[in-house]
């Protein structure tokens, strides 16, 4: 069964969740700076029309449920926080990703809404296990890992920082727990 974007919804008492649309992109790109992405695999836009590019290059992927990129807002007051990925759905082991406006930090919301999508993704679309790459040096977000149960498979080089690679352990979900 294909889930149409507008039917997913993933929530928390303090998130909501859903795959990003085009009336997202304003936020996103207010939030992307040097500095968040100076853990990530890729640099900032330079300029809108180059960001709008990519989010446009993210719809099909989203709309065919092969990846997802999904907007992170606040449930309270529908705040822009970041974004949450899952990608290479169809994949043994799909990928996470995670990134929360600089503003933001050090309040969980990253830690929760990798564990919503993960217990999301183990459930809705059936997946056994996940990918997890992290810069070495980006502690908080290892620690998003290990705290879902990843534990270490791979190191990598990047041009911009060595890695490490998490794999995931599928999440239980309510009947299981």
């Amino acid at each position: 069964m294909m889930l149409r974007p507008t039917e997913i919804q993933i929530e928390s008492t303090r998130l909501l969740i859903k795959p990003f649309s085009a009336n997202d992109a304003d936020a996103v790109f207010s939030f992307i700076t040097p500095s968040l992405t100076r853990h990530m695999a890729w640099e900032p836009p330079a300029s809108r029309q180059d960001f709008d590019g990519v989010w446009r290059s993210w719809v099909p992927s989203i709309d065919d449920g092969s990846d997802y990129v999904f907007a992170i807002r606040q449930r309270t007051d529908g705040s822009f926080l970041g974004l949450a990925g899952l990608h290479r759905v169809r994949t043994e082991s799909p990928e996470l990703g995670i990134w929360i406006r600089e503003d933001r930090h050090r309040n969980g919301f990253g830690c929760e809404a990798v564990t919503l999508v993960a217990h999301w993704a183990t459930r809705t679309i059936g997946c056994e296990s996940f990918t997890y790459p992290v810069a070495e040096e980006n502690r908080p977000s290892r620690r998003i890992a290990e705290t879902l149960g990843g534990v270490i498979v791979e190191s990598r080089a990047t041009p911009k920082y060595k890695s490490v690679v998490y794999r995931i352990p599928r999440q239980p979900v309510a009947s299981e727990v």
